[in-house]
């Protein structure tokens, strides 16, 4: 593979994303039925189209706690400390490259294929690490191609692309499937919500009336027309008249805001696998939330052995070398972390087996993370 920094400047020119044709992100009313169709266009056997369902992914992400969660879980991984290791020590040659820019943008393409399922990136040629994210529409990872047009089937083969690297698996449609539908029933339920406050969040004005005064009612109209915008009624005097409001059930609007918080939770659970790190109950207490943030740790470590395997990927590795990093002998590490309190309850166990049992030197320096001298 070629060096990208022995390239000119000139062939970022050339590089394939300059030939697609974007189209605007569909920005019409969804509902659970686009949803449903969406899935069933993205599943097609023949003829399988994922523009929809992203153009709806576009569309749901805008909701508040669902864009919150998954940039917590997100960050739980970005944040983390990160270093490349040879023969067991860490290449102080690759800091640079691991603070940069470019670098934490491209783990951030990389946790995002959680969500979407597919990530497209094409590193372009140049002196230093430099990309740009394929438009997920226009990768139809069925025929391994990247379409000029997002509906069509006309492109470039990326396989033996080099310089392309598209993650996700082929039928991978993302943890986003899951949170859309509930995202779409929360924005119905809010549209209730505001509906039910437009109806009820004020009084209603009801003034009775002779039925034969016209000019009475038609003072009366000048006088609630120049009182205000609630809602008023004029009726006759002599008429039978009864709001049914629902007031009985649903007296302060709170069905409507258990069914937008049971959809909250729903969202919570499918990103984070817990409720409690991210809102509280009130049924909840130390030992429930201590078990949710330990739930939410195992989901963390997934991540991070998922960007680990990503990062010491083959296909990223050669790319590496073309920017003129040698990582061929190494690989990325994430720093350990230490959980104190498991620790202690370790150290416990540990002093109670080596009265018994030798244990081995290497053992206590990586199970406790200290540095050889």
């Amino acid at each position: 593979m070629k060096k990208y920094n022995e390239q000119n400047d000139d062939n970022k020119k050339d590089i394939i994303i300059n030939e697609l044709v974007i189209r605007s992100v569909d920005r019409s009313r969804k509902d659970i039925l686009t949803w449903r169709n969406a899935l069933i266009s993205a599943e097609s056997v023949y003829y399988p189209n994922r523009c929809r369902l992203y153009d709806m992914y576009e569309d749901v992400i805008l909701d508040g706690h669902l864009s919150g969660i998954i940039n917590k879980r997100m960050d739980a991984v970005l944040n983390k400390e990160l270093y490349f290791e040879k023969e067991g020590k860490k290449n102080t040659s690759f800091d640079s490259l691991i603070q940069s820019d470019a670098f934490r943008k491209l783990m951030l393409l990389i946790m995002e294929t959680r969500f979407w399922g597919i990530t497209g990136i094409e590193f372009i040629p140049g002196k230093f690490l430099d990309f740009e994210a394929i438009p997920r529409k226009h990768i139809k990872p069925e025929l391994s191609l990247i379409a000029y047009e997002q509906s069509g089937i006309e492109g470039v083969a990326y396989t033996n692309v080099e310089n392309i690297w598209v993650i996700g698996e082929k039928k991978d449609l993302g943890l986003l499937l899951k949170c859309a539908s509930y995202a779409l029933y929360k924005r119905g339920g809010m549209a209730d919500w505001a509906q039910y406050l437009e109806l009820f969040g004020q009084p209603v004005r009801i003034i009775k009336y002779d039925s034969y005064d016209e000019q009475t009612k038609s003072e009366l109209k000048k006088v609630l027309d120049a009182s205000g915008s609630s809602l008023s009624m004029m009726i006759p005097r002599q008429a039978d008249f009864e709001i049914k409001d629902g007031k009985q059930s649903n007296g302060d609007g709170n069905l409507q805001l258990k069914f937008i918080n049971a959809m909250n939770d729903e969202m919570s659970i499918t990103v984070l696998g817990n409720t409690e790190t991210t809102t509280s109950s009130t049924t909840s207490g130390y030992a429930q939330s201590k078990v949710h943030l330990e739930q939410q740790y195992e989901i963390t470590g997934s991540d991070m052995n998922y960007m680990i395997g990503m990062l010491n990927h083959p296909k990223f590795i050669k790319v590496l070398h073309s920017y003129g990093f040698n990582a061929n002998t190494g690989k990325f590490v994430f720093v350990k972390e230490k959980d104190i309190d498991y620790l202690k309850a370790r150290m416990e166990i540990d002093k109670e087996i080596a009265l018994h049992v030798p244990i081995p030197l290497d053992y206590w320096y990586n199970t406790y993370g200290v540095d050889k001298i």
